[in-house]
């Protein structure tokens, strides 16, 4: 099984940027947990990308097609604009789950629609970077029940 972790806009900032909402762990330590977890869940690979740019994380998406099993996504702000990943992760049809750090059905009004999130099996909200360990133990379970 291999894995692909994206990451959106801002999430490079991780530490500085609202440590109230996101804590105070680094980018660097979001890419370890997904690591570790990869190893223990039994992956045989995994990739953690971050991009700012829409269009590179679609271009991402798109390159996934048939060299990975598994996409967990974090789409940051696009979660709540991007069609164009939404399109993306219809297109290429791989098992994905969409994790957020913050709890965000109880943030803003605007943060309520989630595009990315129409394209996913399965939603890990407001359990911090943790919730990625948990995405990637829902995904390894929905891959395993596949083969």
């Amino acid at each position: 099984m291999k894995a692909l972790v994206i990451n959106g806009p801002n999430l490079n900032m991780l530490g500085i940027r609202e440590p109230g909402i996101y804590g105070t762990d680094s980018y660097e330590t979001l890419v370890s947990i997904c690591q570790d977890s990869a190893d223990e869940l039994g992956f045989d690979g995994i990739e953690v990308f971050q991009s700012n740019h829409e269009g590179t994380i679609v271009d991402r998406i798109q390159e996934a097609y048939g060299t990975v099993d598994g996409i967990v996504i974090n789409p940051a702000a696009y979660t709540h604009t991007s069609i164009a990943i939404l399109d993306a992760l219809k297109a290429v049809g791989i098992p994905a789950v969409e994790v957020h750090i913050s709890a965000v059905e109880e943030r803003e009004a605007f943060r309520q629609v989630s595009y990315a999130g129409m394209a996913c099996f399965a939603r890990v909200s407001g359990e911090g970077l943790a919730g990625y360990a948990h995405a990637l133990e829902i995904l390894s379970e929905q891959l395993r029940k596949q083969d």
